[in-house]
């Protein structure tokens, strides 16, 4: 169930590329401060290879200005519109919950607590298990009034998620650190439309702008007809990329904006238990 990805190249988590633009800006001053040490420890061998000198402090005089630059620019496109980034994160974990917590609900594994906070928690493990989700969704899958409800779950899905990238996808591309959230849950978006074709395509329904949407859909073209295996094996992928972008995403937006900033602004508290649950979730 592993993804093997040869196309964006991206960082290892959402919210990495913050840590990645900051630690080249750590070390063009490392590289800095190394070049004044080495001057005064080793001035000699400097002082006999002009070219090389020249070189190495053109270098660090790059590394360092291209860093910080780019740190202080990035850093006031992401205050200048912090508030609505976060918004915008929080309606893309909001998708991206639907959509795991949608096959969990029909496959029976979500959870049922009255806490919405703990049931998302013991959901987020459940799909974390491969092997007994995998079996799951094969039951679903199996059966037929479910794996109908699962078709337009996804339907709906899919609706929803160009919904959701069209009104922001724009506005995200703004800044660097993310334009790397966004192109994560438009693959996420791109998976469920991928599969949603497939199914209109194989198993077709009563709406006429489905079904001629899904003739002109090339996910047919490229894939063809799948064994019995492929639905499940691909759900259990989407499944468990939502659930990470929702995890990941999430602890974003409550670091752009932090809760205690929206306390001090609305004149509210959070409840201990549910402060407790995000602290953990993060």
């Amino acid at each position: 169930m592993e993804r093997h990805d040869l196309g964006p190249r991206r960082s290892g988590s959402v919210d990495s590329y913050l840590r990645e633009t900051r630690a080249i800006a750590a070390l063009a001053v490392l590289a800095l401060a190394g070049g004044v040490v080495s001057d005064a420890l080793v001035g000699r061998f400097w002082g006999g290879h002009a070219l090389l000198a020249g070189l190495a402090s053109s270098l660090i005089v790059v590394m360092l200005s291209v860093a910080v630059v780019n740190e202080v620019v990035e850093r006031r496109r992401r205050r200048r519109w912090s508030v609505l980034a976060q918004y915008v994160m929080l309606e893309l974990v909001r998708n991206a919950r639907l959509i795991w917590t949608g096959v969990m609900e029909l496959t029976g594994l979500m959870p049922s607590d009255a806490s919405q906070a703990v049931s998302i928690d013991a959901g987020a493990r459940v799909v974390q298990d491969t092997p007994r989700l995998l079996a799951a969704i094969r039951e679903l899958v199996a059966d037929g009034e479910r794996r109908r409800l699962l078709h337009e779950e996804i339907a709906h899905s899919v609706n929803h998620s160009d919904e959701v990238l069209g009104r922001w996808a724009a506005v995200m591309l703004n800044a660097d650190a993310y334009a790397e959230v966004i192109d994560r849950h438009v693959e996420l978006a791109s998976d469920v439309a991928w599969l949603g074709s497939l199914l209109d395509h194989f198993e077709p329904t009563e709406d006429l702008a489905r079904r001629r949407k899904a003739r002109s859909s090339l996910a047919v073209q490229v894939e063809g007809a799948n064994d019995g295996d492929w639905l499940a094996d691909r759900l259990v992928v989407i499944t468990q990329l939502a659930e990470r972008l929702d995890r990941g995403t999430l602890e974003v937006a409550l670091r752009i904006v932090p809760v205690q900033w929206w306390e001090a602004r609305l004149g509210t508290t959070v409840p201990v238990e549910r402060r407790a649950v995000t602290v953990r979730r993060v």
